[in-house]
């Protein structure tokens, strides 16, 4: 299944170039009072969530795709945990170049040497809603990434198990303002994590590490890889993850981007794609 997050926080069910507006589905989520919890609901129910839209979606208003704006079909996960340098040719490239590179070696040492990083989550939003780029004289680049959306909670799992503890895939923008400062800083600020266009379940999917990615801007190919490439594979990063910390519902990793890493200026419009996904469109403005 395809599930899409759109317009006035609706849900929808992406079927081919229409959706099925099934909002009515979240009528089944818990109600709570603060102290709220620091999971998303929808992903931590998307079990009786899918049975659900499967009993209504015939009846259900269908919509065309084109137009909606779509946004992060996650709204509130806990984390955003990022895999730095996770394809040696980025790596080789990071080092070649002193605009991705900053003179800080220490930022190119390998991923199992400097284990992930937190993007904040008010970084985090859909392909509708665009890019707001921040020290516009400083360098913006794209990077282009496979994202993992956690279906339940995971501590200390093993890579062999880690895949169930999956709910589904998306695309990835993971934003970077370049400099000498950590990276949680010049990767956090708002719109700087966009996922879509949509999650694809985890049944779609069998293979995570054997996807075809890739990121066009303004119809140039920037970025075109395999995440077959990955230094670390998506049930090690779970693996690594959860061994410091609990993978709660709803949280996201975005598993690296390969080469081609290149600067994006207000005017721009992106397009990434990723095999069994999809592709998203998204508008580069001025914060």
């Amino acid at each position: 299944m395809r599930f899409c997050r759109f317009g006035e926080d609706r849900l929808g069910l992406v079927e081919g170039s229409q959706v099925r507006d099934v909002t009515v589905a979240l009528d089944l989520l818990p109600e709570y009072r603060y102290p709220l919890p620091r999971v998303d609901q929808f992903i931590a129910n998307l079990d009786k969530i899918s049975e659900r839209v499967k009993s209504i979606a015939a009846d259900s208003p269908l919509l065309d795709l084109e137009g909606l704006k779509l946004l992060s079909p996650v709204a509130n996960p806990s984390k955003i945990v990022g895999a730095p340098v996770n394809y040696q040719k980025h790596i080789e490239e990071a080092k070649a170049d002193a605009g991705i590179n900053f003179g800080n070696p220490a930022h190119l040492a390998p991923i199992q040497k400097i284990g992930v990083f937190l993007k904040a989550c008010s970084s985090l939003v859909g392909p509708g809603e665009g890019i707001a780029l921040r020290k516009l004289d400083r360098r913006n680049d794209h990077e282009v990434e496979l994202a993992v959306v956690m279906g339940k909670a995971a501590n200390n799992v093993s890579a062999a198990d880690a895949l169930d503890y999956v709910a589904g895939y998306a695309i990835g923008l993971d934003l970077t303002i370049r400099g000498p400062e950590e990276r949680c800083l010049r990767k956090s600020p708002d719109s700087y994590a966009v996922l879509g266009p949509w999650m694809v379940t985890a049944d779609e999917i069998d293979d995570p590490n054997n996807l075809n990615l890739k990121i066009t801007v303004n119809g140039e190919v920037r970025q075109d890889s395999n995440t077959n490439l990955m230094i670390m594979s998506v049930r090690q990063l779970i693996e690594y993850a959860s061994s410091f910390y609990t993978l709660q519902p709803g949280d996201i990793i975005i598993t690296g981007t390969p080469e081609g890493v290149s600067p994006i200026v207000p005017g721009d419009t992106v397009v990434a794609t990723i095999e069994k996904i999809g592709s998203m469109e998204v508008a580069v403005r001025a914060a």
